[in-house]
C-alpha cells in the first residue's frame, strides 16, 4: 500500500523531470517515527544550499512521517526547482515543488544474518566535488552500472571513481575493517554520503581513506549499509568478470558493526553464526 501526495502528476516542464535538477531522500519510518532524521534533513538542506533552491520549512516535512500510521515504512521525498527557467539556465526565483510518497516496506532480512555476495562495476563515476556527497535527483551512473548484472545471486555492485578509487556501491555505502581499523571512502569528489553512514561515524572511529579496489582483497570484514536496508555483511568480492577475488566467513566482527547499525535503525541486532 502507498500513499502518494495529491499532485504525483509532475508537469513536462518540472526541472527535476527534464534535468535532474532537484534531490530526494529516502527516509525508514517506523510507527510513525522517522529514523535518522536529523541526518535525513541535514542532508537535503546541504543539497539545498549547493542548487540554490528553498529549503522547504519545518513544518511542513515533520508532519509527513507519521501519516502512514503503524508498522514499517518508507517515505521517499522528492524536490525540485519546479518549472521555470530558460533551457539549462535556472529561474531567477525558484518555486520548488515536493512530492513525496509512503509505502509499506519489508527488508531482506535474510541478507543481515547470511551476508551477501557482491561485483565490481565495469563503470566509472565522474568526480564532480561540488555535487559529491549529495542525493540529486541525476543518478544514471547508478542506473548504468546496476544493469551490468542481473544474477540474483549477486545483491550489489561496487564503484570506483575515473581515477580508479572504490567509492561505493550502486546504492549503499561501503565499510570495511583492516589491520583492526574501521574505514570507509571518502566521498569529497562523487557518490552518495548515506545517512546510517553519518550516524556511523558520529558513533565509531571510523577513518575515511582514498583507496582502490585492492584494499577489499586484504580486509578483515567488509559490510554495505544505508538507512533502508540497514547493514549487510559481504562474504564473497567478485570481480566485473564474475572471477571470485575472495571470501569471508561470518563471525563476531561482522556483527559488531551491523549492532552498531541496526540500533540506530531498529532491526535486529543478534545473529548466529
Amino acid at each position: 500500500m502507498t500513499w502518494p501526495l495529491d499532485h504525483t502528476q509532475v508537469p513536462v516542464d518540472d526541472r527535476g523531470l527534464a534535468y535532474g535538477d532537484g534531490l530526494f531522500e529516502t527516509v525508514l519510518v517506523r510507527d510513525g517515527a522517522p529514523l535518522l532524521w536529523p541526518q535525513h534533513m541535514a542532508r537535503l538542506a546541504r543539497g539545498c544550499r549547493v542548487l540554490g533552491i528553498p529549503m522547504p520549512a519545518s513544518a511542513e516535512l515533520d508532519g509527513l512521517p507519521a501519516l502512514g500510521g503503524a508498522g514499517l515504512k518508507v517515505l521517499k521525498l522528492v524536490l525540485t526547482r519546479g518549472s521555470g527557467g530558460r533551457g539549462y539556465l535556472p529561474p531567477l526565483a525558484a518555486e520548488p515543488r515536493l512530492l513525496w510518497q509512503l509505502s509499506d516496506f519489508m527488508p531482506q532480512a535474510r541478507r543481515w544474518e547470511a551476508g551477501v555476495r557482491v561485483r565490481h562495476c565495469e563503470l566509472r563515476l565522474g568526480i564532480q566535488p561540488l555535487l559529491a556527497g549529495l542525493k540529486h535527483l541525476n543518478r544514471l551512473e547508478n542506473v548504468l552500472a546496476r544493469s551490468e548484472w542481473d544474477d540474483p545471486k549477486v545483491a550489489e555492485g561496487l564503484l570506483c571513481d575515473s581515477q580508479g578509487s572504490l567509492i561505493e556501491a550502486t546504492c549503499m555505502n561501503l565499510f570495511w575493517q583492516r589491520q583492526g581499523r574501521l574505514e570507509t571512502p571518502r566521498l569529497d569528489g562523487c557518490g552518495v554520503a548515506g545517512t546510517l553512514r553519518a550516524a556511523l561515524m558520529e558513533r565509531l572511529p571510523i577513518m575515511e581513506v582514498t583507496m582502490g579496489p585492492e584494499v577489499l582483497v586484504d580486509a578483515e570484514a567488509v559490510w554495505l549499509g544505508n538507512s533502508i536496508q540497514g547493514l549487510w555483511p559481504i562474504v564473497r568480492l567478485d570481480a566485473a568478470d564474475g572471477i571470485l577475488q575472495r571470501r569471508w566467513t561470518l563471525g563476531a566482527l561482522h556483527r559488531r558493526l551491523q549492532h552498531e547499525a541496526h540500533e540506530l535503525l531498529g532491526y535486529p541486532t543478534e545473529f548466529g553464526n
